[in-house]
């Protein structure tokens, strides 16, 4: 049952955000969170998410739009080391208030209350028919890159905000999911090296074991599985729905984060 839930979970989530370009990450946790330690499911949910963001490239990264990978990539990259510095700084502001949903703490942060605002005001842009036809100039791409960047490294959750920006500047569909996947990969990589980092300097085990390896591995083949199924029907799926898939997305995480549950 473990198996079937995880694979089950894996496929719907990642067919689902091979759209709209985030939420793999967010949505997959809570599942693998059933079956490990908190701390274990968080790293489990990273190793999926970077299989997958491979995977997606193999496929789709000659789609990507090269010079919205540059301008919005790299200054991602490098606002995620300052977001990750910054948290540091903040971490010592208390929570707001928690509650208990059957055996789940909800806890509410003034970070938390910050990024759902945030996601909810793109959400809204995503939604609304009015705002929905904007488009953003391309020269505000090295902002919006910077805002995901350091999100990410503040959050995690740079994937909605990029995802919100891409959405804006006039692309394909193919492109989007492409340059989403380049993009994505770059994040991934540099999370990866400085966790790594960070175990080798305090001198720590990495979370996962033996024993967990065939659960995740279930994950990153039912999340492949997710990505073919997702690219057979990408040449048929409009940015307006895709847009649409975004929205719906950021205000649900939007909600989520505001209310503490994630």
């Amino acid at each position: 049952m473990d198996y079937f839930i995880v694979a089950a979970a894996a496929l719907a989530v990642s067919g689902l955000t091979m759209y709209s370009g985030f939420g793999l990450g967010t949505l997959l946790m809570p599942v693998f969170a059933l079956f490990f330690p908190v701390e274990v499911a968080v790293a489990a949910t990273a190793v999926v998410h970077g299989a997958n963001n491979v995977f997606k490239i193999s496929l789709l990264g000659g789609q990507a739009d090269k010079a919205i990978v540059i301008r919005f990539g790299i200054p991602a990259i490098l606002a995620a080391f300052a977001g990750a510095a910054a948290l540091g700084l903040v971490a010592h502001l208390g929570q707001i208030a928690s509650y208990s949903i059957g055996t789940h703490t909800a806890v509410i942060t003034p970070l938390k209350l910050v990024m759902g605002l945030l996601m909810l005001v793109f959400a809204l842009f995503e939604l609304l028919p009015r705002l929905k036809e904007l488009k953003f100039d391309r020269k505000y791409l090295f902002p919006g890159g910077l805002l995901s960047g350091f999100f990410g490294g503040f959050s995690g959750h740079q994937g909605a905000l990029r995802s919100a920006f891409l959405a804006k500047v006039g692309i394909s569909t193919q492109a989007f999911v492409g340059t989403n996947a380049v993009i994505g990969f770059m994040v991934d990589m540099a999370r990866i090296a400085t966790y790594a980092a960070v175990f080798l300097f305090a001198k720590t085990a990495f979370p996962l074991s033996k024993e967990q390896m065939p659960l995740i591995a279930t994950g990153i083949i039912a999340a492949f599985a997710g990505v073919i199924i997702g690219k057979r029907f990408l040449g048929k799926i409009t940015m307006k729905t895709v847009q649409t898939i975004t929205g719906v997305l950021l205000l649900g995480i939007a909600l989520a984060l505001g209310a503490g549950i994630v």
